[in-house]
């Protein structure tokens, strides 16, 4: 029985490392080529009480515009602490205050989340600066300065309608070196890059923090008003885009990154809830299908190592749990970690099964998707299938 176990451990890391599209080598931002392709930008920052993070979003789109026409649609979305003056003095001290316009939010409509409220009003103002390209991007992303030029390059040369960088996310805490990486390692497992770009493959997905799109291809998939209640709005962006004939391209960037901390366990758990049930279309069979595969996947291999008493088991195990680590190095040395936190994948699966629950729980206490004083999931019907 414990022989079995092992075998099928094996088989599991086999599988994720040879044919789930390679999920774990990552696709890393491209060197530029001689030929640079210079485009119309509008970008849209929605921004919600964001005062402390959005001048250097600001101050870093100015900076990376290099041959590119931009210009900034900031939505201020209600904010109280000052977002919208903090954005107009990083322009005023970049030289480009004519770069920026800030759009006062308007009232959220039903039926409408407030991230997504507030890029369709950017995405409206935007028309009049008639772009070749949208780029929707989060207050605290700080992009490098070849960024913008990078991503027009991928779009253009790939001829790819959607393209988006999993940007690099805040890493400093013991809790961020723990949970953080583990995120962008799942994310890519979710939706393999060689998948999303492969248009006979049906996965799609994005990451919402720095997504260039073409306007006729947004426009195509319904425009944003297509996805105005969705939580996980990056990725379900992608699937419209993909369904309605469009190509789509998804990488990291080592050099663009959110300067968002975290401030410990409980923070990043309650971003890993905000949309973890949602993932799982408020299922309560298919959230039990994944804690038993979450269990099965990460957990096994460590019990077979620890509490086996033959040693054919043990081998399994441990070959299933070194496969394990060896996936996960390359998140590991974006983030500058040592080799062997790439053990402590069960662990961090734990925690990760725990907050998908929490996830649950949430939901169906009326607060599910929680974010700044909103709940962007309400609660609806239970659903077994």
């Amino acid at each position: 029985m414990l022989i079995a176990a092992g075998i099928f451990s094996l088989l599991i890391w086999g599988y994720l490392l040879l044919a789930r599209g390679q999920f774990w080598r990552l696709q890393a931002d491209r060197p530029l080529k001689n030929t640079l392709h210079s485009a119309r930008i509008a970008v849209i920052i929605p921004a919600r009480n964001e005062a402390d993070v959005v001048g250097h979003a600001v101050t870093s789109l100015l900076q990376a515009s290099g041959s590119n026409t931009l210009h900034i649609f900031l939505v201020d979305d209600g904010s109280s602490d000052g977002t919208a003056r903090a954005a107009q003095d990083a322009a005023i001290a970049a030289g480009r205050p004519e770069m920026l316009t800030v759009i006062a939010g308007q009232p959220l409509p039903p039926g409408w989340s407030g991230k997504l409220w507030a890029m369709q009003q950017g995405v409206e103002r935007a028309r009049e600066f008639q772009p070749e390209f949208l780029l929707f991007t989060d207050a605290d992303v700080v992009h490098a300065p070849e960024s913008l030029a990078t991503l027009v390059s991928i779009a253009e040369e790939g001829s790819y309608d959607l393209a988006s960088f999993m940007v690099k996310l805040h890493c400093e805490s013991l809790a961020e070196k723990f949970l953080i990486p583990a995120f962008v390692f799942f994310f890519f497992k979710l939706y393999p890059p060689k998948w999303i770009a492969d248009s006979r493959h049906a996965t799609a997905g994005a990451a919402g923090g720095c997504i260039l799109i073409r306007p006729a291809a947004l426009q195509k998939a319904g425009g944003i008003e297509a996805i105005r209640n969705e939580v996980i709005d990056d990725c379900a962006l992608a699937a419209r885009v993909k369904r309605s004939g469009g190509r789509l391209w998804l990488g990291t960037s080592l050099a663009t990154e959110s300067i968002r901390p975290y401030g410990g366990f409980a923070e990043i758990g309650s971003m890993i809830s905000r949309t973890a049930f949602n993932q799982l279309r408020h299922s309560a069979l298919l959230l039990a299908l994944a804690v038993a595969g979450i269990a099965v996947t990460y957990l096994l291999p460590p019990v077979l190592v620890f509490f086996s008493h033959s040693k054919i088991p043990i081998a399994l195990g441990a070959a299933a749990w070194l496969l394990m680590a060896l996936s996960f190095l390359p998140v590991l040395r974006i983030y500058r970690l040592f080799p062997l936190w790439g053990l402590a994948l069960p662990l961090i699966a734990v925690f990760y099964m725990g907050a998908t629950v929490h996830s649950a729980y949430k939901y169906w206490s009326g607060r599910g998707g929680e974010w700044k004083g909103r709940v962007q999931d309400p609660l609806k019907k239970l659903t077994l299938r």
